[in-house]
């Protein structure tokens, strides 16, 4: 589960960020950007990151606060799961990455595998959808939906991408220590093998 104060620094963000956007009285909009800046201090204190990069990161958005969408294809092959390794931080994690203005799901999940693993494939179904703040990800900024789309090949092969160094299936047994688990956890590799396995079922939280 999420820590109090994080959870406390993003609903404050949330209100300030509605309150800049909305509200017309220059006495209530210097309180709300006292509040803002209060998330901020918060999220600074608890992870000794410096003011002004939370500020690039938590505090920069503009209009009504809504969650983010992190989209991750599902893609296994004779009962082998499709991993990447980020050049990032040399951790594995599904294809996948932010949801993109004008594209479905399941298009940005076709366009991140291809991208990110060379294969080309063709969303069948979602077999998931995660609140981040529900599962063992390390504290993120954001407040997070997580959606796992299954895929299928249906063309291309394994190769790099810009943002990849290594591409490999892996077995359900055999999955490598490595997770990017900021991007996806032991637990939901193992889920996304499981509701592979059960046609009708989608499980939500």
């Amino acid at each position: 589960m999420e820590d109090k104060w994080l959870a406390w620094a993003k609903q404050l963000q949330s209100i300030a960020q509605a309150g800049l956007t909305y509200s017309k009285d220059s006495y209530d909009l210097e309180r709300f950007q006292q509040i803002r800046d209060m998330s901020v201090e918060i999220m600074s204190g608890h992870t000794g990151t410096e003011m002004k990069l939370i500020e690039e990161l938590f505090a920069n958005e503009t209009g009504y606060a809504t969650p983010k969408v992190d989209i991750r294809a599902v893609i296994i092959k004779d009962d082998h799961i499709l991993m990447v390794r980020g050049k990032m931080d040399g951790r594995w994690a599904l294809p996948g990455g932010w949801a993109d203005i004008g594209l479905s799901p399941t298009e940005v999940a076709v366009k991140e595998a291809k991208e990110e693993s060379g294969f080309e494939v063709r969303a069948i179904r979602l077999l998931a959808v995660h609140d981040k703040k529900f599962h063992p990800h390390p504290p993120s900024p954001y407040h997070v939906y997580k959606l796992f789309i299954q895929c299928e090949i249906i063309g291309g092969q394994a190769a790099i991408g810009a943002e990849t160094s290594e591409v490999k299936f892996f077995s359900e047994n055999d999955l490598p220590e490595e997770l990017s688990i900021e991007r996806n956890t032991e637990s939901q590799i193992r889920m996304a093998f499981r509701l592979s396995r059960e046609k009708e079922q989608v499980e939500c939280d």
